[in-house]
């Protein structure tokens, strides 16, 4: 029930000798580097030369922020705002026998602390816009986020997979991990192409450093894992974590 489809988006690309990469809408404070370059003396004679000394203060990363409990729980180590968009979704129906295909519609939640599975995004990925925000609040210390999605298909609601389901058909991933083996590699014609700008050559996810990229499969359950369909791209989206 799968197909690859849509335009990639732009990677962040880092600039390190003007100490401030250039950022994606993914990458937000405290992401970017901050420094100083003194000399002394201050003031030389000509064919002198000063010493000049650096001192750089690199990025934090999300895992100073957050604890991340698999396969999909964000527990705040401290107050932050959380932003959340959709990356892609890649739920299809295929006909005449697998010639063409259609999107089908499929749903995002978020659970925030006690509350209730709640939708953020409902639809196709010809509805996706990863450069906006669908979900953003102050999370509290201790306060936990989690995520869940299921798909509309034939007048009626798939399973609902959430973090809480017991299962690994959402799971979330930071910058620098690998991603499980399901999901297809880098250079795999069925990897989503919404995705490609998330993973890098070695296969790495590739997000900003304040960063979790959440991987939904909503169409095959875990004992299906061995089925080719079963690839954690059936929803992807990334959330965001800031300090103000």
């Amino acid at each position: 029930m799968k197909t690859s489809h849509l335009a990639a988006v732009s990677a962040a690309l880092a600039c390190i000798c003007a100490l401030a990469p250039m950022r994606s809408t993914a990458q937000t404070s405290p992401s970017v580097p901050v420094g100083s370059l003194t000399a002394f003396p201050t003031v030389v004679r000509t064919g002198t030369k000063p010493t000049l000394t650096w001192g750089i203060t690199y990025p934090s990363v999300v895992v100073d922020y957050i604890t991340v409990t698999p396969p999909a729980t964000l527990t705040p180590k401290q107050n932050l705002f959380c932003d959340i968009r959709i990356l892609g979704q890649g739920v299809t129906s295929t006909s005449n026998n697998g010639v063409t295909f259609t999107y089908v519609p499929t749903e995002a939640q978020v659970k925030y602390d006690n509350g209730s599975y709640t939708r953020i995004f409902y639809g196709t990925n010809t509805a996706v816009n990863p450069n906006t925000i669908v979900w953003t609040r102050q999370t509290l210390n201790g306060k936990r986020v989690r995520f869940g999605g299921r798909y509309y298909h034939n007048n009626a609601w798939s399973t609902l997979y959430t973090s809480e389901s017991g299962t690994q058909n959402v799971r979330t991933l930071v910058s620098g991990q690998t991603p499980p083996n399901v999901l297809p590699a880098y250079n795999a014609p069925s990897l989503e192409s919404f995705l490609r700008p998330y993973l890098n050559a070695s296969g790495k996810v590739q997000i900003g450093p304040m960063d979790v990229i959440v991987f939904m499969e909503l169409t095959h359950s875990d004992s299906q894992n061995t089925d080719p369909g079963y690839d954690l791209q059936d929803m992807v989206i990334l959330v965001t974590f800031r300090t103000s």
